[in-house]
């Protein structure tokens, strides 16, 4: 502690009233002031924002850093957001400054920190990208400065193809400033902390580390599951229990935020909501309102999930079951800050599969088991949006020497050169004179609003804007606004009914007043996040007899006994074997592997798989007319595991695919359906065959 600078030290204890820092903080005071890469790991609300921020302005001050020198990107504005003023009271401290910006930070707020750049700049990947790439930043003049970058909620990004964003970014920006620029990671508890700081520090890695102090295994933690059959019953639970506390409430799809709070707020509950499909302004009010309030309940899907302070909370209420160990973390720590409390979580099933997830999943939590974070593969869609957006930052780029530009690091490198001339051929990018620049493909497919869909690596589904009078409600899905439907039109959104009076189709906006009842919530989501092949083996053990070390009620004991006798009766399930099963007109083999291990095993074994099916995470069906002899047949060929086989019409989901060659694209997205170390796990065990002539 004693290395961070006098004025820190001194507001450390004066200003913020702390006896000193915390073992996260401490431990990252060293290797950061060194300017070495560093992955900090600690829970919700461990202090890792002080963990990279205190050393960060020490050195600042230290080494003289002026103008912009650090860069904190989050993945959520809301979380920016909040950050602000925190980051704004450090840098004060020292005579500095820190500031936002975002795509909802207004054109001439963006000015004025183009003329006088803070010393911290909070941002995302998507405002970096539109700072290199704008034509109203001169980014050397306001990037070259920049010495860190600190990248909060890191798992975040990873796991994601705004991950491969970010790193390219990152590599470009360090072609900018003209310097190795230090990189220091904020995450949750992750499998792999060694892996993903590998992976943060891009293409020149070097020695980094890992501050990951041990967290007491004894401090309290109550958790309970419940069974309760609906969302109206989770309602009535939700209301009737712990009154006069803060409540927070996670469900993982808008649609059940919207339908839990309207019932909520049917049985007079003061209720609040958070999702990605509500104006920021009405989130952020409802955000505002419960941390204030005491007797209340806020219900929101994972955008509460990635640290934004709402408080002190009492509890933390889970419907249904998150998709990961680590996003039930993140939950989870939410409780428990204040002295006297203990961290807990209710989970409250509404079908008996949901609830043998939960079970699965505390189970995994329990044996200390957290999900690695593994980055998708292939990005080859991301790299012609980076050609591209390379192309408008630098006006030209050399036909031979394009690469470099992100210091060799993989797919961004010379392996793309399929794509640069799949690019030029189509006519997204012009050559002359050993020079590649923008062709006029990419200016009549992008080159609206000065390229801006080129700064994100994501689609957002197209939506309509739900306006009361002048105020912004949210957004909701096209289809709730154009399926036949008896009676008025009316959607749910806010937690309350409106009914639609006027929709303008050219301006996507519909105009509502509200109404007592009879709203409709919708939003195209695609299908649930899949599965792990760890999390389905782990549902299968508690189907065989495994409970899971915290509370469960009666109706959890009663329905986990239900689905086990049905189980045992199907033969669906057994310990250490799949089983081939004749059920309900269906061969199945019950792989309990997930739904990519599934897809790939189905595209493997093709002779015998039913090609029509979609995969699921459980079973895979077979021909009607297998045989013992056929099934062995088909494993004792010793073929490679192949790609899952896609749907041409899926490869539109990735972004940019379009601007692939289709076999690149159609490639990409296989890869990313596909588990090989899952599926030669299943085709390593023994399958016990039943019913089968």
């Amino acid at each position: 502690m004693s290395e961070l600078d006098p004025v820190v030290l001194h507001h450390v204890v004066n200003s913020l009233g702390w006896p000193g820092l915390r073992p996260a903080q401490r431990a990252a005071v060293e290797p950061v002031l060194a300017g070495r890469d560093v992955l900090v790991l600690a829970p919700t609300a461990g202090g890792k924002t002080e963990s990279a921020v205190f050393p960060l302005l020490t050195a600042m001050a230290r080494d003289g850093w002026t103008g912009l020198s650090v860069l904190y990107v989050c993945p959520l504005r809301a979380l920016l957001n909040g950050l602000g003023p925190r980051l704004e009271t450090y840098t004060g401290w020292l005579g500095r400054r820190a500031a936002v910006w975002h795509g909802d930070v207004s054109g001439a707020r963006r000015r004025a920190l183009r003329a006088d750049p803070p010393d911290v700049l909070l941002t995302t990947p998507e405002s970096i990208e539109g700072m290199l790439i704008g034509t109203a930043t001169e980014h050397t003049h306001l990037l070259a400065g920049v010495r860190a970058v600190v990248v909060d909620e890191v798992h975040a990004f990873a796991d994601d193809d705004r991950g491969w964003h970010l790193l390219a970014v990152l590599e470009r920006l360090e072609r900018v400033a003209g310097r190795r620029i230090q990189r220091v990671g904020l995450s949750a508890t992750v499998g792999n902390p060694s892996a993903l700081l590998t992976w943060l520090q891009g293409a020149r890695a070097r020695d980094g580390l890992v501050v990951a102090p041990s967290s007491s295994s004894s401090s309290p933690v109550e958790i309970t599951l419940d069974h309760v059959g609906s969302l109206a019953n989770a309602a009535k639970v939700v209301a009737a229990l712990h009154r006069g506390s803060k409540r927070l409430v996670f469900c993982d799809s808008r649609r059940q935020v919207e339908e839990l709070g309207a019932e909520l707020r049917a049985r007079g509950v003061t209720v609040f909501l958070s999702h990605a499909s509500l104006a920021a302004d009405e989130r952020a009010r409802s955000e505002r309102a419960f941390a204030e309030a005491r007797d209340c309940v806020i219900v929101a899907t994972s955008t509460l999930e990635l640290g934004i302070d709402v408080g002190d909370l009492d509890r933390v209420i889970q419907i249904d079951a998150p998709s990961t160990v680590a996003a039930f973390l993140q939950r989870l720590g939410r409780t428990g800050r204040r002295a006297g409390t203990v961290r807990n979580c209710l989970f409250l099933a509404t079908t008996p599969a949901a609830l043998v997830q939960a079970a699965g999943l505390l189970s995994l939590w329990a044996d200390g088991w957290v999900e690695p974070v593994v980055p998708p593969p292939e990005p080859r869609h991301l790299v012609a949006q980076q050609l591209l957006a390379l192309a408008l930052q630098n006006g030209t780029v050399g036909d031979r020497v394009w690469a470099s530009e992100w210091n060799g690091l993989a797919p961004f490198d010379t392996s793309a050169e399929p794509i640069v001339r799949h690019l030029i051929d189509q006519g997204y990018l012009d050559v002359d004179g050993g020079l590649l620049f923008i062709g006029p493909e990419a200016e009549r497919r992008f080159g609206r609003r000065h390229f801006m869909e080129l700064t994100a690596s994501f689609t957002a589904s197209p939506q309509f804007t739900v306006l009361f009078g002048r105020q912004e409600i949210g957004r909701t899905d096209t289809t709730v606004l154009t399926e036949r439907r008896e009676g008025p039109r009316r959607v749910l959104l806010a937690g309350r009914s409106w009914q639609v009076r006027h929709i303008d189709w050219k301006r996507r906006r519909a105009f509502v007043e509200p109404v007592a009842a009879g709203g409709v919530a919708r939003w195209n989501q695609g299908r649930h996040a899949p599965r792990s092949f760890t999390l389905v083996r782990s549902m299968r053990s508690v189907l065989l007899g495994t409970d899971p070390p915290v509370t469960l009620t009666r109706r959890a004991r009663d329905t986990l006994a239900e689905e086990r006798a049905r189980v045992l009766v199907d033969a669906t399930a057994a310990p250490d074997a799949t089983t081939i099963v004749r059920a309900s007109g269906d061969i199945r083999w019950w792989t309990w592997a997930g739904h990519r291990a599934n897809a790939t095993l189905t595209a493997t074994l093709s002779s015998v798989a039913d090609p029509a099916q979609q995969p699921n995470d459980l079973w895979i069906r077979l021909r009607q007319d297998l045989t013992p002899a056929l099934w062995h047949t088909a494993r004792a060929t010793n073929e490679p595991l192949t790609l899952p086989d896609v749907d041409p019409r899926a490869v539109h989901g990735l972004k940019f695919a379009a601007v692939l060659p289709p076999r690149l694209a159609t490639a990409t997205l296989a890869a990313r359906l596909a588990d090989f170390p899952a599926a030669t796990r299943v085709l390593a065990e023994r399958t016990i065959l039943t019913d089968l002539a």
